[in-house]
């Protein structure tokens, strides 16, 4: 027992600064919500509309610097410094491209917005937002792999502190581009975007400085970025990044999808939607950041050779989830109108966000679950099996089954978002027992 809490004391302390920069990114789309959402029920469905496409992409650029951190953990963990950086600086070129070219794909559905047949004041409202929200992943991207990198190199306090510094600057400017204020025009919901686009670029600017000028990172810290790409590196790096890919975009996607079917039902379902997906993901953010902690401390302790110190960091890391998301649970049942207000004024949409809230409450556990289960497997390098899991999860199980509840059923925005409590909850079982199943290998091995 006492060394399984030493364990999760070291997970715990690499996981707060990497679940606060986490929470940071979050926040700047709560921020976007909450004072999007004093201009109005329509102007808040139109900004979920445009994050749900944004997710798409977005997906594509967190694979990528997962599998980076991967690599670079590993490396790490065997004291193999120039191949972290060398595997950072591969990883790095490779977001910078990726990056252009998921915010062209986003910037090529302006002139198709129709198609996904939301209400028509909400596709007259999105192009402008859309815009900026689909050039910050230019500055985004290559950002958060600076990030992961220097995470994996278990120096994560800095980047934090520099994603904070980036909300802070997206508040003020939403308070200025949004509202009109600070002798700046008032832009409304397309000063929302531009605002994040500014916020996200300047962050990767200080990112970009720190980078270069760290002592601690400068043993993997390329001293020449712009020479012939390795192959091989490249070629492993996408080859874990694409089921990551895969993983992410079935999960996210799910939620998406849902979103999009949501938006059927008006602009109120959407923006009520938009609330609890907000908060949902805020709070997922915690774990997501201890699954990160687990993947990076896992690849180091593999990359060690010491494979029975594995189990201990991930049965710690679990119930440290555990804890945190009932905790956040009882959160929502116990204040979910009193949430959704802070959002909206308009009583139809705290009254339903209110009564998702109870849904978001019951899978808060499993979601806890299911990502630090994600986290361990891609530290053991396990990624391919885990993608058919969540795609038997979400696209088999919950996804069809929200849908018929939602529109066979008559029960709508609470229908989709049951479906999708009930496909976190099977991904949360199948994946755990898989990751206790190659644990027990490893160990006997």
């Amino acid at each position: 027992m006492k060394s399984l809490l030493k364990e999760n004391k070291i997970t715990l302390l690499l996981a707060l600064p990497i679940a606060s920069g986490q929470l940071s990114q979050m926040l700047l789309g709560l921020v976007d919500t909450i004072m999007i959402g004093r201009l109005g029920t329509e102007q808040l469905g139109a900004a979920a509309f445009v994050n749900v496409l944004f997710n798409f992409p977005f997906v594509f650029g967190i694979g990528l610097f997962s599998a980076i951190s991967v690599m670079v953990s590993h490396r790490h963990g065997a004291r193999k410094h120039a191949e972290a950086g060398e595997a950072f600086r591969n990883g790095f070129i490779i977001s910078v491209l990726l990056s252009i070219l998921l915010a062209g794909s986003m910037l090529a559905l302006l002139p198709i917005l129709d198609v996904f047949k939301q209400p028509p004041i909400v596709t007259e409202l999105a192009p402008d937002y859309l815009f900026w929200i689909a050039l910050s992943l230019i500055p985004m991207i290559p950002a958060l792999t600076i990030k992961n990198f220097a995470e994996a190199k278990n120096e994560p306090w800095t980047v934090l502190w520099v994603m904070l510094g980036g909300v802070a600057l997206n508040v003020v400017l939403n308070y200025a581009l949004i509202f009109g204020n600070l002798g700046l025009p008032k832009l409304g919901l397309e000063g929302g975007g531009l605002a994040t686009f500014i916020a996200r670029v300047v962050t990767l600017a200080v990112l970009w400085r720190y980078l270069n000028r760290s002592k601690r990172l400068s043993p993997s810290v390329p001293k020449r970025w712009l020479v012939k790409l390795d192959r091989i590196l490249c070629t492993d790096t996408i080859k874990m990044a694409l089921p990551i890919c895969g993983q992410l975009t079935m999960e996210f996607g799910s939620f998406a999808v849902a979103a999009l079917l949501i938006g059927q039902f008006g602009s109120t379902s959407l923006a009520a939607h938009q609330i609890a997906i907000s908060c949902a993901a805020f709070t997922f953010m915690v774990p997501l950041g201890i699954s990160l902690a687990v993947t990076i401390r896992v690849g180091h302790a593999i990359g060690a050779g010491e494979v029975n110190r594995s189990r201990r960091i991930i049965v710690g890391a679990h119930i440290s989830a555990f804890i945190l998301m009932f905790l956040t649970a009882a959160a929502f049942i116990l204040g979910g109108d009193f949430i959704a207000a802070g959002f909206s004024p308009d009583p139809a949409v705290i009254t339903l966000a209110g009564s998702l809230f109870i849904i978001v409450a019951f899978f808060q556990i499993s979601d806890g679950f299911q990502i630090i289960s994600q986290g361990a497997l891609r530290g053991l390098r396990d990624v391919n099996v885990p993608t058919i899991m969540i795609f038997i999860s979400f696209w088999v199980v919950g996804i069809p089954l929200g849908a018929w509840l939602g529109f066979g059923y008559g029960l709508e925005a609470k229908g989709l978002w049951i479906g999708l409590a009930i496909g976190l909850t099977l991904a949360a079982v199948i994946l755990t027992a898989r990751l206790a199943q190659l644990v027990k290998r490893a160990e006997s091995a």
